[in-house]
């Protein structure tokens, strides 16, 4: 498929801090306690003015769980996409045991925003900062960053790209993502 190039951005440890407890990452739950990482403005900037499409993929399984209301969630998007200039934010609502193809590692966010935007997904980019999102990105045939933060949780295997965050992914991704091992 010809298409546009598409960076797609996970959004809580990508975007936004994650709130980390026991090593864990977990979303802010109100748009009142979301942060923005260092230098995401200007990263998101960066890929946007090159000519790149941003879309937001996250899975938010909190409001399947009845943690968190739907309502905050689609604030929390709408503030990122408004602040950052991003497409749209695509949401899993599900959790594991919903089996849904939209929740990562599964590539359903990203399969489905192909056609819909014209995404060449062979020449986009899947960032993420936990092992599903760098699976879903593999799944749908991107390249894939991994912002590491250190969790103590499962690794991704083989990203294309480790990264301490967004922007220091920003040139690899602007280069056109050359071959595997440049610069890991």
């Amino acid at each position: 498929m010809t298409g546009r190039r598409a960076v797609f951005l996970d959004r809580d440890g990508v975007l936004n801090a994650a709130v980390v407890i026991d090593g864990r990452p977990h979303p802010p739950a109100a748009v009142g306690a979301l942060e923005l990482l260092p230098l995401v403005d200007d990263a998101c900037r960066r890929l946007s003015q090159a000519g790149l499409l941003l879309i937001g993929v996250t899975n938010q399984p909190d409001v399947a769980r009845g943690q968190v209301p739907l309502e905050s969630v689609e604030a929390i998007n709408r503030w990122l996409v408004d602040r950052l200039g991003l497409e749209a934010m695509l949401t899993c609502l599900h959790d594991d045991a919903d089996g849904c193809d939209c929740r990562k590692p599964r590539p359903g966010l990203l399969l489905g925003a192909a056609p819909r935007w014209s995404i060449d997904l062979g020449a986009s980019v899947m960032v993420g900062d936990r092992w599903r999102d760098i699976e879903a990105g593999r799944r749908a045939g991107c390249r894939t960053v991994f912002v590491d933060h250190g969790y103590a949780e499962r690794r991704p295997t083989a990203p294309d790209r480790v990264v301490a965050g967004l922007a220091e992914a920003v040139d690899w991704i602007l280069q056109g993502s050359p071959a595997v091992g440049a610069g890991t």
